[in-house]
């Protein structure tokens, strides 16, 4: 067991570096569904495969052809007339021997007319180069049943991905500058004795130069507070003062030069950071007031239950304040100071966890749960990390898509900036929006009849004349009724052999203009 335990670290060392322990049993409990065994597909497979996800499951009806052998690394010649999801299948397991691959010889509409509770079973997922009308389907089926869905599709280059979940908890959300949880403003009984231990004014030099900074800053604190009514220094000035009064305690040698003490200069440095005032974040205030978090029932997943638990303590125990979290920052000091002051913290967010784990065992055994449903593991790092929880929301793939929801103000809003992603979105939404009108593409070589050729060959050269004019009435007249239909444009396209995507920017860019170009998309998009 053990040299089992010691193979796995040895295996996924970097990763479990960055996500810890928790983080890998969480990937490797994760079953991802990949529709379409596509290049773009086997790569993010690939990605999830190599760190150990627990399982997948690719979805594929199609055969692998000699196109698909020269695109994607995952297919061989040898597969080919062989199923697309089982040959992809075999050589992604031998990327990882501790995953399990599994296929299915379907497309993804059958399963959705025969069996659409098929895919209420995944962690996550991932549809790729999928038609628009998939894409709906599939999406409602999976909003309804709470899986996230990831829709991919590339062109060349170019491509996009959108992530479609009701909700997404996140308890390690890594934000950048985190302040430190010191509690010096609100030192916690545990803390005030420990800085009583410490006497500054009658310490050697040695011992004077290795004390924590927190413990200096506790100890003028305790100053100031003697001059000041014990209020903290509050503004710029009253910080500054407060620096003054810290930066007179350095020692002086026997010429009065004060000596080099690091610490006091950290602390210094440190004032802001140490006064910032204890409270619960906004961001966490609006998580506990969330009707999720209210209204726990046998069915709420475990973060909303801790997040009540700790609320339970913010209100209680915690007197308006979260849990300790138990960490300090790094400083200068003798190791035997900086472990006892870190386990000054430390055990008081073991006291604090363990406080907010009756408050959810209690919870639990309201809603008919046993206790052990929700870990002790999970609890500590919750609290840990309360001051930083998201909870994150998206529209619907129907919301997004349906003219009566989609956002026109904020799509209208981006047309002004040539920077815009916006333009690459519309143009590939008209794309899917081709395919599903006319089940090619618009670059697919076809056979059009010569009258046909010589029409689009004809406004293809009305297109180079020099009037701006002429070329933007041609196509791009505000009035729907003067503008030019869509599948005419594209086939122009296909006519002059062009991939899309450089034909559409370049095309619509130098012959109509930017905002033209993007009222032809907007007037696609939405119709």
């Amino acid at each position: 067991m053990t040299d089992h335990k010691t193979s796995k670290e040895q295996k996924y060392d970097r990763q479990l570096r960055l996500w810890g322990d928790h983080g890998q049993e969480a990937l490797e409990n994760a079953h991802v569904c990949l529709i379409n065994a596509t290049a773009t597909g086997t790569e993010i497979l690939k990605n999830l495969v190599l760190p150990g996800i627990g399982s997948f499951t690719i979805v594929d009806g199609h055969k692998v052809s000699g196109e698909d052998v020269g695109n994607n690394f995952f297919l061989t010649s040898s597969s080919i007339g062989k199923n697309r999801a089982q040959a992809a299948t075999e050589l992604l397991q031998e990327l990882n021997g501790d995953v399990s691959g599994n296929f299915v010889e379907e497309s993804p509409d059958k399963l959705l007319d025969n069996s659409p509770e098929f895919f209420h079973r995944f962690s996550l997922v991932i549809g790729v180069q999928l038609p628009e009308s998939t894409y709906l389907r599939l999406g409602s089926v999976l909003w309804e049943a709470g899986v996230p869905f990831l829709i991919c599709r590339t062109y060349g280059l170019i491509g996009y991905m959108r992530l479609i979940v009701k909700e997404h908890t996140v308890v390690e959300s890594h934000p950048d500058n985190a302040l430190e949880d010191l509690r010096l403003d609100q030192p916690f009984t545990e803390l005030k004795h420990h800085v009583e231990c410490y006497d500054l004014d009658n310490m050697e030099k040695k011992d004077h130069s290795h004390t924590p900074w927190i413990i200096v800053v506790a100890k003028y604190l305790e100053k100031w507070y003697s001059e000041h009514n014990s209020q903290l220094p509050k503004n710029y000035k009253e910080k500054e003062a407060f620096r003054q009064l810290i930066r007179a305690g350095i020692l002086t040698n026997e010429n009065g030069t004060p000596e080099d003490e690091e610490n006091f200069e950290e602390a210094i440095k440190n004032v802001n950071t140490a006064l910032n005032p204890t409270k619960v974040p906004s961001g966490t205030e609006e998580i506990f007031n969330a009707e999720q978090c209210e209204n726990i029932t046998s069915q709420s997943p475990s973060f909303w239950v801790i997040a009540h638990g700790v609320r339970d303590f913010v209100r209680n125990e915690g007197n308006g304040n979260l849990p300790v979290r138990g960490t300090i920052p790094d400083m200068i000091a003798d190791s035997d100071k900086f472990i006892k002051l870190q386990n000054v913290y430390r055990d008081k967010a073991m006291k604090d966890a363990a406080v907010v784990s009756k408050h959810v065992e209690a919870l639990l055994q309201s809603v008919g749960k046993p206790p052990e449903s929700t870990s002790e593991q999970e609890i500590k790092l919750f609290c840990k990390n309360a001051a930083f929880l998201r909870v994150v929301r998206c529209r619907s793939l129907a919301e997004e898509y349906s003219v009566d929801t989609f956002n026109k103000d904020e799509i209208t809003s981006c047309m002004d900036s040539t920077d815009s992603e916006m333009v690459l979105y519309l143009m590939l939404r008209s794309i899917d929006r081709f395919y599903q009108q006319h089940s090619r593409y618009p670059a697919a070589v076809m056979e059009l009849p010569s009258h046909t050729r010589s029409q689009l060959f004809w406004e293809d050269q009305q297109l180079k004349k020099p009037s701006k004019s002429s070329r933007t009435s041609l196509y791009l007249s505000t009035t729907r009724s003067s503008i030019m239909p869509c599948h005419r444009l594209l086939l122009l396209f296909n006519f002059r052999a062009i991939v899309p995507s450089h034909r559409v920017s370049s095309f619509l860019y130098q012959s109509v203009g930017h905002k033209l170009a993007l009222k032809f998309f907007f007037f696609l998009y939405l119709h």
